[in-house]
């Protein structure tokens, strides 16, 4: 059998990695000949429900899990970490600025930006998912030269997969026949899912559904707005399929394909995009880990004027957080 592999996840006692650690463990993101030590990262008020989940984690009695660190010390979960997978973040509080929201988070991501690059495996991934998990990203890898920006990615799928759903569903077909679904810019209300190239049983998307209204008027913002729906719904934001969604971002990035994935990587001025945020762009992955930003996308100028209003506040968040970078 492979050698484990060390698995940092952050916020590991919420909704998100309630449902995410147990498919780790089980084989989804790596297959069933990659054994993994789960390295487990909460704030300490939040321990006690950690060790909590590790124990639930034992009691499943996962062939592929080889190991448990549970710990509030970056240092202790980050150390010899081959994927780091950032969860935790500062939620939005009542009557909370936007401003405030990146400020707190920023020395959050500060101080495991700066961990990871000190302890984390020189062959380390890493991957935010907690918001405003763009900005938040660019901070980690600002912190060290060590590893790459390259290496540092933000997801944008769970916006990809809910864009594919609602496609299939105004289409009448299984999601399996929608692709290139793209999500361009911040993981926020301004992102833009590309109906334009999109793909439904190989043929263009809006060929198939023949709503061009539809798509701009009432696909483009309930695709923006659904985790704001489910919150109204349950009370809570998405956990399940945000996991689900998490485990879909690292496969796509582990298996090379000619498939085109959404990822937030860093930018070096494609389609518009300012040099140095990281925005939603289409991926290919290349090479286990290493990725191509696919160039050549063509949009008309309702995708453009999109762009240039996801990247304005790309670039307004990094002008609020300069003091970390």
């Amino acid at each position: 059998m492979k050698e484990a592999m060390r698995i940092a996840v952050t916020g590991a006692a919420g909704q998100i990695g309630y449902s995410l650690l147990p498919r780790i463990a089980t084989g989804e993101m790596f297959g069933k000949e990659q054994p993994v030590i789960l390295q487990l990262l909460e704030i300490p008020p939040a321990m006690d429900a950690l060790n909590g989940v590790a124990m639930e984690l034992e009691d499943c009695a996962f062939p592929l899990l080889k190991g448990i660190v549970t710990s509030s010390n970056p240092d202790e979960a980050f150390a010899g970490t081959n994927l780091c997978l950032l969860v935790g973040s500062k939620p939005r509080g009542p009557g909370m600025e936007r401003s405030d929201l990146l400020r707190d988070n920023g020395r959050i991501f500060v101080g495991q930006g700066k961990s990871i690059d000190e302890n984390a495996a020189d062959n380390c991934r890493i991957v935010v998912v907690g918001n405003p998990c763009n900005t938040n990203c660019m901070i980690a890898a600002a912190q060290g030269n060590r590893l790459g920006d390259e290496r540092f990615t933000a997801m944008v799928r769970l916006d990809q997969n809910r864009a594919e759903a609602m496609l299939a569903k105004k289409a009448g077909v299984d999601v399996a026949e929608v692709s290139d679904v793209v999500i361009y810019g911040n993981h926020s209300p301004t992102m833009y899912p590309d109906y334009e190239n999109a793909k439904i049983s190989n043929k263009a998307a809006i060929e198939i559904i023949g709503d061009e209204n539809w798509m701009q008027k009432e696909f483009i913002p309930a695709v923006g707005q659904r985790g704001a729906e489910i919150i109204k719904a349950r009370g809570l934001s998405s956990a399940a399929s945000a996991a689900n969604a998490l485990i879909n971002h690292v496969q796509g990035l582990d298996k090379p394909s000619d498939k085109i994935n959404s990822i937030a990587a860093v930018s070096r001025g494609e389609y518009g995009f300012a040099k140095g945020v990281w925005a939603g762009m289409p991926t290919r992955t290349v090479s286990s880990g290493n990725f191509e930003i696919v160039k050549g996308m063509e949009h008309n100028s309702f995708a453009k004027e999109a762009l240039e209003r996801t990247n304005d506040e790309l670039t307004k968040e990094r002008e609020m957080v300069n003091e970390f970078l």
